[in-house]
C-alpha cells in the first residue's frame, strides 16, 4: 500500500508535534515534512511534493488561504485540509473558494482527522460533521433570505437603475436632482420615468409617487 504523504502547516511547534505524533502509528499515512508559516508551506509543497496538507489559516507573513492558492495554482493536484480553531462562516467559505477540500476543526478527535485525509486523498471533499450542518444551515437560510426578497421586492420588472429613479421621484426628486444625484444626463432620466410609466401603467408622477409610497419606497 502506497501512504499518503502528508505535509502539516501550522504555526505552532506543539500542534505540529501532536499531528505528526498521531501519524506515527498509521501505516497509510505519512508526513513527508512540516512548516511554520505560509511561505513555508508553499516553498516545501513544491519541493516535497505532498498527496494531501493539512493547512493553519491564521499564520504569519502569508495566511492559510492565500497560501492555498499558490499551492494550487503550482500544483493544482495537491489535496488541501484547513484544519483550525475558526468556526466562523467567511473563514469557512474562504477556505472552500480557495479549492481546499476539506475543513477540520482543531477540537476534532483522531479519528475524524484520518477519515478526512483519506477520503480527500482519494478525490473526495469531506468537511466533518459540523462544518457539513453549518454549510446545509447557512445554504437553506440563504434560499430563505432569497426567497424573502423576492417576495418583498416590488416592481420586479423594473430595473435596478428604474428603481433608483422611482425611489428619487418618491422621495419628491426632480427630473435634474435626480440626473445629478445618478451623474446621468436629464434627459436618461426622463427617458426611464417614461419606462417606469409604462411598467407601472401610471399616467404621470403623482400616481408613479402613491404607487412608489405605497410600496415603501420614498417614505
Amino acid at each position: 500500500m502506497t501512504a499518503i504523504r502528508v505535509l502539516v502547516v501550522d504555526d505552532h511547534t506543539l500542534f505540529r508535534d501532536g499531528l505528526s505524533a498521531i501519524f506515527m502509528n498509521v501505516p497509510d499515512i505519512k508526513v513527508v515534512g512540516e512548516a511554520g508559516t505560509g511561505p513555508e508551506a508553499v516553498s516545501q509543497a513544491k519541493s516535497l511534493l505532498p498527496d494531501v496538507v493539512l493547512m493553519d489559516i491564521n499564520m504569519p507573513d502569508l495566511n492559510g488561504i492565500e497560501a492555498t492558492q499558490q499551492v494550487l495554482a503550482e500544483r493544482p493536484d495537491t489535496r488541501i485540509i484547513m484544519l483550525t480553531m475558526l468556526e466562523d462562516d467567511d473563514s469557512l467559505f474562504a477556505a472552500m473558494c480557495a479549492g481546499a477540500r476539506g475543513y477540520i476543526l482543531k477540537g476534532a478527535d483522531k479519528a475524524e482527522v484520518l477519515k478526512t485525509i483519506r477520503a480527500v486523498a482519494q478525490g473526495e471533499a469531506l468537511f466533518g460533521p459540523a462544518i457539513a450542518t453549518r454549510l446545509t444551515s447557512f445554504f437553506q437560510n440563504s434560499k430563505g433570505v432569497a426567497h424573502q426578497n423576492e417576495v418583498a421586492s416590488p416592481f420586479p420588472d423594473l430595473t435596478e437603475r428604474e428603481r433608483e429613479v422611482l425611489e428619487l421621484i418618491a422621495a419628491g426628486e426632480n427630473n435634474q436632482e435626480i440626473a445629478q444625484y445618478l451623474h446621468i444626463s436629464a434627459k436618461t432620466v426622463s427617458n426611464h420615468i417614461s419606462n417606469i410609466f409604462n411598467k407601472l401603467q401610471v399616467a404621470d408622477r403623482a400616481q408613479a409617487i402613491v404607487k412608489a409610497r405605497q410600496a415603501g419606497l420614498g417614505n
